[in-house]
């Protein structure tokens, strides 16, 4: 049985975006494991009291662990698109196929993978281009996530296929998580 992965923002004692994770999760546990009975995340989170913590919730059927770890934002300046065609439609704790592109790659701060001629996500979050009106995210991203979820419900981003080719015509790129929100990168170099 594959283990699964929420990561939840925490900062300050409050989890932010939990509506989205809980979605997430009750989705993931029917689809791979068929449970029917639910289980409240809000209930877990013990978070410490201040600063800004990764909770990391471990699952399968069951929660297997919860921990805190104090977040720092990885810096990201140069990006590198790589051809990859595995599937990561659930948040899998295995996470060997990004490390393994990622140590191909060491030049690159990032990847951001195509799949079947279309972007999708970065190793670590799903994408945004502003085309000069409006915010577009891939379609089909690898992992539909959290934050994009929310941003996707509340009109600000618009879903597209995006091929590499297309990229001139974006002025910006920005990347989205559970822990960064969304972050316009500033000049990144896209390889």
């Amino acid at each position: 049985m594959p283990l699964l992965l929420e990561t939840i923002k925490v900062e300050d004692a409050q989890a932010e975006n939990l509506t989205y994770h809980q979605k997430r999760f009750d989705k993931s546990r029917k689809a791979l494991f068929g449970c029917e009975a639910d289980i409240d995340l809000s209930a877990l989170i013990q978070a410490p009291s201040s600063d800004l913590y990764r909770c990391r919730i471990c699952y399968d059927s069951q929660i297997r662990s919860i921990e805190y770890l104090p977040y720092k934002a990885k810096e990201i300046h140069s990006i590198n698109i790589v051809s990859a065609s595995f599937d990561y439609r659930y948040k899998y704790a295995n996470r060997e196929a990004f490390t393994a592109l990622l140590q191909h790659y060491p030049e690159a701060d990032e990847i951001l993978i195509e799949k079947e001629g279309l972007l999708t996500d970065t190793s670590i979050a799903n994408i945004a281009l502003y085309d000069g009106e409006k915010w577009c995210t891939p379609h089909k991203p690898l992992l539909e996530g959290t934050m994009r979820a929310k941003l996707l419900d509340e009109g600000f981003l618009h879903p597209i296929p995006i091929r590499k080719e297309r990229l001139s015509d974006y002025t910006h790129v920005a990347l989205m998580n559970a822990m960064i929100g969304f972050k316009i990168l500033k000049n990144p170099t896209l390889n």
